[in-house]
């Protein structure tokens, strides 16, 4: 091998490249696409699930919360927030219930959304749906 780097040399590392990492976004797209199949649990969505969900989106909670990592991070992870009460959904809307209606004094603290029982218990169904989300681990402690 010669010393000089020519125009040949460069195009084929170029064109040997490009092929290389084309067919490695090609197995892998194919790994994903078998995988997710087994983690799908959709099945498992009821309407107080759905409910939940709805109020997730029109209280914001991911203005403030993570959801598997997607969302603010001024609170706590919530993908595991079922685990990290003991697997309760009663804790989980007792907590809720338990937020003063003004706040914590001296800092910025989960406001007091004042939803019915109703509503408190969907949006704890949604977060014990989510808890059962085949995450890969995430998030890797249980505080979130």
């Amino acid at each position: 091998m010669s010393g000089a780097f020519t125009k040949s040399t460069a195009r084929n590392i170029f064109y040997g490249g490009s092929v290389f990492f084309f067919l490695l976004l090609v197995v892998l797209t194919f790994d994903t696409m078998k995988s997710l199949p087994k983690r799908d649990h959709r099945e498992n969505i009821t309407p107080q699930v759905v409910l939940g969900k709805k109020l997730w989106e029109d209280h914001n909670c991911i203005g403030c919360h993570t959801l598997m990592g997607e969302g603010a991070y001024f609170a706590p992870e919530l993908a595991n927030v079922y685990d990290r009460f003991g697997q309760s959904t009663e804790a989980i809307v007792a907590f809720i219930q338990s937020r003063p209606a003004e706040g914590v004094p001296g800092r910025r603290s989960m406001p007091q959304f004042n939803m019915s029982t109703e509503e408190l218990e969907a949006v704890a169904a949604f977060l014990k749906w989510t808890s059962e989300i085949d995450d890969a681990n995430w998030p890797p402690n249980i505080q979130g």
